[in-house]
């Protein structure tokens, strides 16, 4: 509940204890879990406010509320302030703005395209979205709209205002070029410059009220604005309080006072001047005056004032400011005063043309007139101030209606205004510890306001009730008329204060005598008890008290008329219009309304009469005429309101003053509008809507009824027993407030009972599986415990039976070590005594066996010596070997055994291994030496043994034997050792063989991945680099594409006949808009290529002079060869392809007969012999070609011989650069009666051409090749020099770190070694191949020409002996039809028939059954045959009209989706068949030997190839563009709103602005759109796509473009609905997500990209979805959430709403902890993704596997005027 508190208004609390009717305590525990006892009764305090269920705490519409009231009210607007930093609610029709003092990334253009078109309720509370309503009433309606901004001074009423102009103004254009959106926006900085300045409660108060009105044609474009301003403060232009600033302008103009332009402005700082300086404190934090001043002159400029008039203006504001420092001096008797020299004074009146002397004399003296006389009186020193400060204020105020009447001059249209939508800035109401005549005026006018918008709401609540048929109950709502009449009826404040100013000594004391007097008994006036000289008036808001001083004065507004005079002779014309009579000005302005109706509008304002003082209107009679001037326009309009509201006095961001907050919401009608909507049914549903959302309640037999409305009604009527709380309508149910929450508790208590019995049988379960568990454990534990138990025994016994034995074998072994100690002292004294008998007899025995016992020994002690030695010379000779090892190294980095080192790692490698080789001789060596001291001992210990064994058979000495076995034993132990030492040596030999192998291994793995990584860096590097210049260059082909968009539109609106220029190429359409380093690189290349064009034709005429010189006979073999051979040339490629077709038929006939007969041997023999003669023919036709070929270059030699003595024949070059012939009539006809004669020469001419180009050719690449190896011989040296560098740092190094580094570089070395040896190999194995290509060629040519010198010498012997009359019978060939070589022939007058026909009346579905793109493979087949007859100019005519007539086709079918995909195609298709035939190697690696053979001969179209590339470019743009806008209403249903989980997502209570929607939601509406739809849609493009033949790379690549869109609508709509931001609709998402990813798995698309788009709308699926509690939430959201942005991330989660009471919201905290997390991130803040963004598109080279000769042309398309040839 929430209960009035004196600090916070309102606190909220909960009931801890049952509270029965009647107890005076209520026991509540506050938020802060402190408790409280709260006394209720009549006389203390009433019960509290019940709270709404936290469901419904931070909903974007207030009216959903369940509860409506003041405290309920407040709260929400703190959540959503606070927690979510939401600044926009709305309340009804009203949207409550607060301003946050803080800047937010809510007002972009992607914000205003996401609210564009969108219906109002639907997306989250933003004044675009009231701009958007307005704008789309206004279309629909046809009625004018207003929008009515109120607030008290700083809440933010102007920048608002300014927010909806700047909707206005993106979302509705102007039409053509007069950008007068633009100047609209202009208009702002210079109105805030005049008439905004610092407040104590804002610094940009606005100190005057306008009403813009924006006009719009019948297409709802821009094409004019007027601007209408109210009571301007012109007080504070001479004064200002403590921290407050007089108007922005003057001190803009002060900061610029240095400037070259104001030197003769004679200013200086602000501070020096009294009417800036007052505040003391002439700064605004944060804001710098010189630069607001360039915004404010560039926007004159820009509104289209001159400079001369910007200069003007700036001197009248400048001589304000001197006027302020004139300083006035009195005379000694008081009554008089007088100005001394004073400069400021002098500057004053040189700024405004006036003469000194005379406004000097009537600044200290005023005029009296009489019926009689006229009188000059001196003034007072104050009296004289007031007459300045009137003055300069009356001179500000004329200032400040000029440049509004210029500003409404610029924005004024001549064309007709069909509509307008007004947005009313005006100040709120106003109240402070001194109340003067300004705040009178300003809450009079709130009053008017408050009035209309009281009548407003009342009636739209009565339409509501209507139009649902609900029984209309009158409701009773505040009228504050009387409160009107009391300020404007008849003898009432306005009347009586213009009635105390006619009095000629009149005075405030009196006014306000007069006041009491006749006012007292008013209900709203109220007299105060301490004062006589202020009143009170009852406002709706609240009591306010008036001072009366100033009253009179500021209502007269007297300006003395012998100054005015002065002003009105100024020399500059700007000032002396300022003061001149405007009677002239007051022209009406006539509103049409939606019912046609006219309403006159008078000016803002009224003339002045200024002769005639009595009828001169008072400033309240003029305020008052204005204030109902526009009451009736916005009465004339359909209104929407918004209220700003100042969340604190502190300007502190994001602060929230409960005490203040709800000062503003009673003042601005707020609470009011709460009130209206509480004393009838607030709370309302749709029929779906509360089925959907209280069908929990219902019972099973309730569900089968097919009426919904039947349903709703007998569940309401059992759950509610008053009827009068809730009515039925006709779409929507009505509840009385409290009602739904009541329906939510039932609905809550449900839900539990439900939870309740799923969460027991659930516990049941569990417990019962838990006891099963504990069961089956104890089971296991007990049997796992007797197991143990039995061990344990068996264990037991175990150790006692063991015990015995060891107790038994203990006693055993005790009694035989007695027995043997006893045993051996017996022996021992037995062997001394026989010793003592024996030794005489044995001791010579004894001797000899100390012999060899002490001879083995030293054998023993000399093997260990050798041993020994051997070891220490391995050992030392290692040494030495490592000391060797260490001096070669180092000597191995010296320069001079560099070429030693360069060997490579084998050399080393082959060391190292010979190196192992001598260990292991080493060790077998020592192996070898082992075996032989083993088997020496063993001989030994054999002899040993026998000896010992011949010692005890005679003397039994078992004493010595004992020793003998001792020093066998000790001998084994040292075998044993060396066996061991040896396993020891073979270890570490085989360790340090498998490091060497290890560190080799190694260093070359590490530096191939370094190579790899570095390689796949730079590509990746490339890849990017190479994406950002196609992304560039596409921006600026689509800029291109507009600015010729634009040209074509203002071609066509041009009127009347228009000429084009003859010499204007075609093709200049296509370069204003390209790239000026492509155009450089262009006229670079025509330069290139002219000179190549002079330098071939200088070598022409240098050939054709030798020629000349050359002697007759040179000149004549050297023609009958060429001769020769450009016939022989033509006539063998004629025969040789006609006799390959017949060939190549003949055996397609033999083949198919063979397979329909069986007999296949005759048949064989049939064809064989078939075969011999063809070849029998071709022989006989080679022989009978070369004779008639012979014959016809001998009469070509001999008509060149009577050419040259005659000089009959004479050639020339004409200016184009053609051979023309002349000769006599009937030479020629004697010589060329065939015209086979030219045809041989022009033949011969292009052969030598085309050799010499490929010399040329030849010699370029030879040049290429030289420099080619030039640059490797550098690299080569600066390899050299590496090395040396390289060298010089080893040296440096400690010797480990030397050894390591060289075996890195050794490796390094040898792999670029190896690198660069290939890549020579490769290119000498090129350079052979070319030169054995080269001298085949060479020698085929000059085998060819022996062949030809000798075929002439023979010709002219056989001519020598033939007569001259055998050579009259006339030679011809005959000539047989040619195949089909897939070029198409068309007259020229045709060609316009041939566009028409492929490109303007095409249709895609006349080609839907043939070839894809045929048009395409028709319009190159064309081309080529205008290559091969090589006419230029057929090409250029051909190519220029294809490209215009497809961008006409465009033009016209801008929005077929199927049209522009289908010139998409061709346009690509004839770009990759340029290419393919182009004759560039780079485009022939993938075509056929006939593909090859069709190349283009004579042109190199790479020009055009650009300019279809750009043409293409154009066209995907334009099927982007179609593509989005078809899916763009589809998107938001069907991804968001759509239920493609039936009953997965809640309802929640809906507040006005869904009740009553702006947008049809039928069937037929946005609403019906669902996944399939979009899903089909996308299926149907690409279908399209695929039937027209595209690219499937340019497929996927439209298609990754549709789905950004798809993601960047879908996220920001997101991002703007509270309503969509839960649990069931992230569910929802992810489902659809996971459909269209299946459609794009079903078409073959995962690679395009497109998911990769997508994924950041799966994030912010998942993130709807996710816990969001603990810390560990915060690090997975911020793992997760990697493609989404930290304010994106924050904004979800401030949206997220839970749908019923079980889910949690997410707290602050939570949200600061992910902040937190993520403060690291170094990402661009971005809240909106870009709509209008597009990919680069990349159209890569895809050849057509299509023979040109095999393409069949059907008959439907009318082309018989073109031949096939």
């Amino acid at each position: 509940m929430l209960f009035q508190y004196p600090e916070d208004v309102w606190r909220g609390a909960e009931i801890i204890k049952d509270y029965k009717e009647g107890d005076p305590i209520l026991h509540l525990k506050l938020e802060d879990e402190s408790t409280l006892e709260f006394r209720i009764g009549p006389k203390d305090n009433a019960l509290p406010f019940l709270r709404n269920p936290d469901i419904l705490v931070g909903e974007n519409d207030l009216t959903a509320l369940s509860y409506l009231h003041e405290p309920a009210v407040l709260h929400n607007l703190k959540v959503r302030f606070l927690e979510a930093n939401h600044i926009y609610t709305y309340c009804g029709i009203v949207l409550v703005a607060i301003n946050p003092y803080d800047q937010l990334q809510i007002y972009g253009e992607e914000v205003i395209n996401a609210y564009s078109g969108q219906n109002m309720g639907d997306m989250d509370p933003h004044i675009f979205a009231v701009a958007e309503e307005a704008y789309k009433q206004m279309a629909r309606d046809e009625r004018n709209q207003s929008i009515i901004v109120s607030g008290e001074s700083g809440a933010g009423k102007t920048v608002s205002a300014k927010y909806a102009m700047r909707f206005f103004a993106t979302v509705g254009g102007s039409a053509n070029d007069t950008n007068v959106e633009e100047k609209v926006l202009a208009s702002s900085p210079i109105m805030e410059a005049i008439g905004n300045a610092k407040t104590t409660r804002n610094d940009n108060s606005s100190r005057f009220g306008k009403y813009i009105q924006i006009g719009f044609d019948r297409r709802y474009h821009i094409i004019g604005a007027n601007m209408r301003t109210y009571l301007l403060e012109k007080s504070r232009v001479v004064f200002q309080a403590e921290d407050e600033r007089n108007y922005h302008i003057f001190y803009q103009l002060c900061a610029s006072a240095s400037l070259p332009d104001f030197k003769d402005l004679a200013l200086s700082n602000a501070e020096d001047f009294i009417f800036t300086s007052q505040g003391e404190n002439i700064f605004i934090e944060g804001v710098n005056d010189a630069e607001d001043f360039e915004k404010t002159r560039e926007a004159l400029t820009l509104l289209g004032v001159k400079e001369s008039n910007q200069s003007s203006i700036f001197r009248v504001i400048a001589s304000i400011l001197h006027l302020g420092n004139v300083e006035i001096c009195p005379e000694r008797d008081g009554e008089s005063c007088h100005i001394s020299d004073d400069p400021h004074l002098a500057h004053f009146c040189r700024l405004l043309g006036v003469e000194l002397e005379q406004m000097e004399h009537w600044l200290c003296h005023r005029k009296l007139v009489t019926t009689s006389e006229t009188y000059v009186k001196s003034m007072s020193c104050k009296q004289a101030a007031n007459a300045r400060d009137a003055l300069a204020k009356h001179i500000y105020a004329h200032m400040f209606d000029w440049i509004v009447e210029y500003v409404n001059r610029s924005l004024h249209t001549s064309s007709k205004q069909h509509s307008f939508i007004g947005v009313l800035d005006i100040y709120g109401f106003e109240t402070f510890e001194i109340n003067s005549f300004e705040q009178f005026c300003i809450n009079y006018a709130n009053e008017k306001l408050q009035q209309q918008f009281n009548q407003h709401v009342f009636k739209l609540e009565q339409e509501e009730y209507m139009k649902e048929q609900i029984p209309w109950t009158l409701i009773d709502f505040y009228d504050n008329q009387p409160c009107i009449d009391l300020i404007e009826a008849k003898l009432g404040i306005l009347d009586l204060l213009d009635e105390e100013c006619k009095v000629p000594k009149g005075t405030d004391q009196n006014w306000c005598q007069k006041l009491f007097d006749r006012l007292s008994s008013r209900v709203h006036f109220q007299k105060p008890r301490m004062s006589n000289t202020s009143f009170i008036i009852i406002h709706f808001a609240d009591k306010v008290e008036y001072q009366c001083e100033g009253f009179l004065e500021k209502n007269r507004d007297t300006v003395y008329e012998e100054q005015i005079n002065i002003l009105k002779a100024s020399k500059y014309q700007l000032v002396a219009d300022l003061f001149q009579d405007t009677s002239k000005d007051s022209s009406n302005i006539t509103i049409t309304s939606s019912k046609s109706a006219k309403i006159n509008v008078r000016s803002a304002k009224p003339t002045p009469k200024v002769p005639n003082k009595e009828h001169k209107k008072t400033v309240g009679h003029q305020f008052r005429s204005s204030l109902q001037l526009l009451m009736e326009t916005l009465n004339a309009t359909t209104p929407h309101y918004v209220r700003c509201i100042k969340p604190n006095d502190e300007k502190e961001a994001f602060m929230f003053d409960a005490g203040r907050a709800v000062q503003q919401l009673r003042a601005c009608g707020v609470l009011e509008t709460i009130r209206i909507s509480a004393a009838g049914y607030p709370s309302r549903w749709t029929y779906p809507d509360f089925f959907n959302r209280y069908r929990v309640l219902m019972k099973k037999s309730d569900m089968t009824l097919g009426d919904k409305k039947l349903v709703c009604r007998n569940l309401l009527e059992t759950l509610i027993k008053d009827p009068d709380k809730f009515q039925f309508g006709k779409t929507k149910i009505f509840f009385r407030a409290g009602q739904v929450a009541y329906l939510e508790k039932l609905r809550a208590d449900k839900f539990r009972n439900a939870c309740i019995k799923i969460q027991k049988t659930v516990r049941g379960w569990l417990q019962r599986v838990r006891y099963r568990k504990i069961r089956k454990s104890a089971i296991t534990l007990q049997r796992y415990g007797r197991g143990y138990m039995a061990r344990r025994l068996a264990e037991r016994l175990r150790l006692t039976r063991a015990a015995l034995i060891c107790q038994k074998q203990y006693r055993m072994v005790r009694e035989r070590r007695e027995y043997l100690r006893v045993r051996q002292a017996v022996i021992t004294i037995q062997a001394y005594t026989r010793g003592m008998f024996t030794r005489f007899l044995l001791h010579h025995k004894a001797m000899v066996i100390q012999k060899h016992v002490r001879g083995w020994l030293t054998r023993r002690k000399f093997v260990r010596a050798r041993n020994a030695a051997i070891t220490i010379q391995c050992a030392y000779r290692r040494l030495r070997a490592k000391r060797e090892l260490k001096q070669l190294k180092i000597e191995a980095r010296s320069a001079e055994h560099l070429k030693k080192l360069n060997t490579g790692m084998e050399n080393k490698i082959v060391q190292l291994q010979r190196k192992m080789d001598d260990q292991a001789k080493d060790l077998k060596t020592q192996n070898e030496q082992l075996v032989v001291a083993k088997a020496s001992l063993d001989s030994e210990v054999n002899k040993l043994q026998k000896e010992l064994e011949v010692m005890r058979s005679r003397q039994g000495d078992g004493s010595q034997l004992t020793s003998l076995q001792d020093e066998l034993e000790k001998l084994r132990a040292e075998l044993q050792e060396a066996h061991a030492h040896r396993k020891k040596l073979e270890e570490e030999y085989s360790s340090e063989k498998m490091e060497l192998e290890q560190v080799s291994h190694l260093s070359l793995m590490g530096r191939k991945g370094s190579l790899s990584l570095s390689a796949s860096q730079s590509v990746g590097r490339v890849q990017a680099e190479l994406d950002e210049e196609r992304q560039r260059y596409q921006n600026l082909l689509r800029e291109f594409s507009r600015l010729e968009q634009r040209y074509d539109n203002l071609q066509e609106a041009k009127p009347g006949h228009r000429r084009n220029n003859s010499n204007q190429s075609s093709l200049e359409p296509f370069w204003p808009g390209t790239d000026a380093g492509l155009l450089c690189t262009l006229q670079k290349r025509v330069r290139e290529l002219e000179m190549e064009r002079k330098r071939l034709q200088s070598n022409l005429e240098k050939m054709e002079d030798q020629a000349l010189r050359k002697p007759k006979t040179t000149s004549e073999q050297d023609s009958s060869d060429l001769a020769y051979n450009s016939l022989k040339r033509q006539e063998l490629e004629s025969e040789n392809k006609k006799l390959k077709n017949d060939l190549n038929e003949l055996r397609k006939a033999i083949a198919d007969r063979a397979s329909q007969n069986s007999s296949s041997n005759e048949l064989q023999e049939g064809y064989n012999l078939l075969l011999s003669q063809l070849k029998a023919a071709n022989e006989e036709l080679e022989v009978r070609k070369e004779e008639v070929l012979i014959l016809r270059t001998q009469i070509v030699s001999t008509a060149q011989q009577k050419e040259e003595k005659s000089n009959h024949i004479v050639s020339h070059w004409s200016g184009s650069g053609k051979f023309i012939w002349s000769c006599k009539a009937s030479d020629w006809g004697y010589l060329n009666e065939d015209g086979e004669l030219g045809l041989a020469y022009q033949g011969l001419k292009q052969v030598a051409r085309l050799l010499e180009a490929q010399l040329q050719s030849q010699t370029r690449k030879h040049q290429d090749e030289m420099t080619a190896f030039q640059t490797q011989i550098e690299l080569l040296k600066d390899d050299i020099e590496k090395k040396q560098e390289m060298l010089n740092h080893t040296m440096s190094l400690s010797p480990e770190a030397q050894v390591e580094y060289s075996v890195q570089q050794e490796i390094t070395r040898l792999t670029n070694d190896n690198l660069v040896r290939r890549q020579l190999a490769q290119m000498i194995a090129v350079l052979l191949t070319i030169s054995i290509k080269l001298e085949k060629n060479e020698r085929k040519l000059k085998k060819q020409l022996r062949i030809y010198m000798k075929k002439v010498q023979e010709l002219e012997g056989e001519m020598a002996t033939k007569s001259r009359p055998e050579l009259t019978r006339q030679v011809t060939v005959q000539r047989r039809e040619k195949d089909f070589e897939g070029m198409l022939e068309y007259h020229k007058d045709d060609e316009a028939l041939l566009v028409k026909t492929l490109i303007t009346d095409m249709k895609p579905n006349a080609v839907s059954a043939t070839v894809p793109c045929l048009p395409a493979y028709i319009l190159f087949m064309c081309i080529r045959h205008a290559d091969y007859i090589n006419d230029d100019q057929k090409v250029h005519s051909l190519l220029t009209a294809t490209i215009n007539a497809i961008k006409k086709v465009l033009k016209k079918n801008n929005d077929d989706f199927e049209m522009t995909s289908f010139w998409l195609a061709n346009t690509s298709r004839l770009l990759h068949c340029l290419k393919q035939y182009s004759g560039d190697e780079a485009f022939m690696t993938q075509n056929t030997a006939k593909q090859n053979e069709h190349c283009l001969k004579n042109f190199d179209l790479a020009e055009y190839r650009q300019v279809l590339s750009d043409l293409s470019i154009q066209i995907y743009q334009q099927l982007i563009k179609v593509a989005e806008h078809s899916l763009q209403p589809m998107i938001v249903s069907a991804m968001l709103e759509s239920e493609s989980i039936p009953s997965l997502s809640g309802v929640k209570p809906s507040g006005y602005r869904h009740r009553s929607s702006s947008m049809d939601t039928d069937g037929d509406g946005p609403g019906s759109y669902t996944l399939e739809s979009l899903i089909r849609q996308l299926g149907q493009f690409h279908g399209v796509m695929g039937e027209h033949g595209l690219d499937p790379e340019i497929v996927g690549q439209v298609i990754r473009q549709l789905f950004y869109s798809i993601n960047a609508i879908t996220l920001n709509n997101l991002l703007l609905r509270k309503d969509v931001c839960s649990w069931s609709t992230g569910m929802q998402l992810r489902y659809n997500i996971s459909q269209m990813e299946e459609w794009l798995r079903g078409k073959n698309l995962q690679q395009s990209g497109a998911v990769t788009n997508i994924e950041p709308l799966i994030q912010a699926a998942q993130l709807l979805q996710v816990k969001k509690k603990t810390s560990q939430d915060a690090e997975a959201i911020c793992s997760l959430c990697s493609a989404l942005t930290v304010q994106q991330i924050v904004k979800i989660l401030n949206l997220y709403t839970p749908l019923n009471e079980f889910e949690e919201r997410v707290t602050v905290s939570f949200i600061r902890n992910i902040q937190n997390h993520l403060q690291d991130r170094n990402e661009v803040p971005i809240l909106l993704v870009d709509t209008k963004h597009t990919f680069p598109v990349l159209f890569p080279y895809t050849p057509s596997a299509l023979s040109l000769e095999t393409l069949h042309i059907p008959a439907n398309l009318s082309l018989d005027f073109i031949t096939r040839v």
